[in-house]
């Protein structure tokens, strides 16, 4: 099997995102540890493989959980049932600046408008229980940024992460969301998200 290493550029094959699938949603596998197995044994779908002697010479009773096909199978069609596409580190919509950190996601779940991912990005948050001119002043930096040329990202929290996103929808803005597309919070920010 070839690499998965991609550069960017290089987009992964559907087989491929599985197994990256697979191999991030293991027990154990963080973002550190799929970049070192992927480094070491040149493709998710060897790493797989190994993790049951790489536990074992460390000492663990088991392998611990690692993500079935028909799990990722099942995870990635319900992804692109809701417009979701998982982005791999390394592939051309992947965002530069967050290649650059050690433990960068190894996949993304992204809908909504790709090209704000290539933009420069700037991050804006802040309190959840802000004040009317807080808001007012996010809405405002949010707003010129945008229209600088930055996509703003935020977080969707109330107070000035929304503030941020509602000013900077029509030039771009990303949400980041800590419960995940299937859980975001709060509830009453789905029609802004």
């Amino acid at each position: 099997m070839a690499s998965d290493r991609s550069a960017a550029g290089m987009r992964l094959t559907d087989e491929q995102r599985l197994d990256w699938l697979r191999l991030i949603r293991s027990e154990h596998v963080g973002p550190r540890t799929f970049r070192m197995l992927i480094n070491r044994y040149g493709g998710a779908r060897t790493a797989l493989d190994a993790l049951p002697e790489l536990a074992r010479r460390g000492g663990a009773a088991g392998p611990g959980r690692i993500c079935t096909l028909e799990d990722a199978e099942r995870e990635l069609a319900a992804s692109r049932r809701r417009g979701i596409e998982l982005i791999a580190l390394g592939e051309p919509d992947y965002p530069a600046r967050l290649r650059m950190i050690d433990d960068a996601p190894p996949l993304l779940a992204v809908r909504g408008q790709l090209t704000s991912l290539a933009a420069p990005m700037i991050a804006l948050v802040g309190s959840r229980n802000a004040s009317a001119a807080g808001v007012k002043f996010a809405e405002r930096l949010a707003r010129e940024l945008g229209e600088s040329g930055f996509t703003i990202v935020s977080g969707l929290a109330r107070g000035i992460d929304a503030a941020a996103h509602r000013a900077s929808a029509p030039t771009g803005t990303v949400a980041v969301l800590a419960g995940g597309h299937d859980h975001v919070y709060p509830a009453e920010h789905i029609p802004l998200l």
